[in-house]
């Protein structure tokens, strides 16, 4: 290490020792957790929001615009936060964050909510990335392994609290209020770390890749805008569809070319060359995939096939977030003695353990038993992510953890993304088949599906179309999660090529 690396590592350390190390981690559990309850809360409320604004064509727009902002910036976030300090780009992003969350309230239109989630989004993309860099930059490999179940905990807390505290809102006072109640939690983690959190960025003219992170945004934008509206609004070899495929294509070469003559790159994808980052990130692709496959159709599953009320699904989902935490907490402790790739390979374990309950699930085996499959999705996750953000952290200079931190969430998040068009189409498809097969696809089309999701409108069927549209649903649910268990024995062997321990104390 030269002496110029020595001595900007004392001032960094010097620094750390002015920073009040649990008042920080409390201001960005409070960050992650405004960010975290936001899925859970708005899913929750959305019925009431669609009913008061109308406009129910929009409805996935409002998720999707979200997505979409918070996807196409985190990597840009994380570089910045690398140049500029964690504490900065951090609190810029939760006041964006704010800002859209006062709008998102006051909107008087789907329309209008749709623009103002993307001002959310748009906070949103620092909130996650940095709040774990935050803690790999305070703490040693040592303590970061648990420190890192700590903040997996915010999302297993958010997931339990926030269809509660959504539901509770949108009956006794209003569905603005959703939105609303972020505002106070904001400013608090703000607060926090402008007390307690000290900083030593080296002061230096830095040259900020402009073009860099506009091809990004680009690329990511409209590859993002694919996957969202692909078979939905557009068929997948529509001329939208490819011309948007031929822009993102040409931007990320445009993009790989700058970054490679860059002074300081967007994205240094030097980072990739390291054999635990590039194997890291691109599991965490594979899982995303799985992530969404289990979350968005798990619930269908148990109120239209297995017939029971929207609290039950829920509660299937619930308990995801519950192993999530509880495995986190495990894998740090493991970490320091088993190494990350052993503590992986658990998390693989687990992965395909729950795919398989999911690719066996019958109705007649029950929600807890579906509650138990994702149970141990949950802990599968939580090993592996555990592992991946520790192994990342530790492989990489302070210069590059924020950066390095982000491009592991923006792999889940584009998985997630990937997985929900990909998924969704295999599970339209099937559907479609299963109908033609039966001869019924006059009488039935791909929305008699979602008579089966409502309790009095089902009962209204008759018990023979009642048992097809099930029966139905059941085939194509079977072919979804025969592809999430292929993604999980993906993730497994590329966790198997993970490199045996030999991490370098950053």
């Amino acid at each position: 290490m030269s002496t110029v690396t020595l001595e900007r590592e004392a001032i960094r350390k010097a620094s750390s020792n002015k920073t009040k190390k649990p008042f920080v981690l409390a201001a960005i559990m409070l960050a992650m957790f405004m960010a975290a309850i936001e899925a859970t809360i708005v899913s929750t409320a959305m019925p009431a929001i669609a009913a008061d604004l109308g406009g129910f064509s929009l409805y996935s727009w409002v998720f999707s615009s979200y997505l979409l902002m918070n996807a196409v910036t985190v990597l840009i976030y994380g570089k910045l936060s690398d140049l500029f300090g964690r504490k900065p780009i951090l609190s810029f992003g939760i006041i964006v964050f704010l800002i859209g969350s006062l709008l998102c309230g006051m909107a008087q239109s789907i329309e209008m909510l749709i623009v103002f989630r993307f001002i959310q989004g748009f906070g949103a993309g620092a909130v996650m990335p940095i709040a774990s860099t935050i803690v790999g930059d305070m703490y040693t490999k040592e303590e970061r392994a648990k420190i890192q179940g700590y903040l997996s905990s915010v999302w297993g807390i958010s997931a339990v609290l926030g269809p509660a505290i959504g539901g509770l809102m949108v009956q006794y006072v209003s569905w603005r209020f959703v939105f609303w109640v972020n505002i106070p939690l904001g400013i608090l983690a703000i607060i926090g770390l402008y007390l307690f959190l000290h900083e030593n960025v080296e002061k230096k003219k830095h040259s900020i890749d402009y073009a860099g992170a506009g091809l990004l945004f680009l690329s990511v934008s409209t590859f993002m805008l694919v996957m969202v509206e692909g078979g939905v609004r557009w068929s997948w070899l529509s001329a939208p569809v490819l011309l948007l495929l031929s822009i993102s294509l040409i931007a990320f070469y445009l993009f790989f070319l700058q970054e490679k003559r860059a002074k300081e790159p967007m994205m240094p994808f030097d980072i990739w060359q390291e054999r635990s980052i590039l194997i890291a990130n691109t599991t965490s692709l594979t899982t995303g995939v799985m992530l969404i496959g289990i979350s968005s159709f798990l619930p269908a599953f148990v109120q239209g096939v297995m017939e029971r009320p929207p609290i039950v699904a829920g509660f299937t989902l619930t308990t995801m977030s519950i192993g999530w935490p509880i495995a986190a907490m495990i894998a740090g402790r493991l970490l320091l003695k088993i190494g990350f790739r052993k503590t992986s390979i658990i998390g693989g374990v687990a992965l395909i353990l729950g795919s398989i309950i999911f690719m066996s699930l019958s109705p007649e085996d029950g929600p807890v038993w579906a509650a138990f499959g994702s149970f141990m999705i949950g802990v599968g996750m939580g090993f592996s992510t555990t592992s991946f953000i520790v192994s990342i952290q530790s492989n990489v200079p302070w210069q590059k953890r924020g950066v390095a931190t982000a491009s592991n969430m923006f792999m889940r998040t584009l998985g997630s993304t990937i997985g929900a068009a990909l998924l969704g189409g295999i599970l339209n498809s099937r559907i479609l088949q299963y109908l033609q097969s039966n001869g019924v696809e006059q009488e039935f089309s791909l929305d008699s599906t979602t008579l089966l999701l409502n309790e009095d409108q089902r009962n209204m069927l008759s018990d023979s179309m009642r048992v097809i549209l099930q029966d139905g649903l059941t085939y194509a649910l079977h072919s979804v999660y025969l592809v999430v268990a292929g993604f999980a024995v993906l993730s497994f062997i590329l966790i198997l090529l993970l490199p045996k321990e030999s991490i370098s104390k950053h």
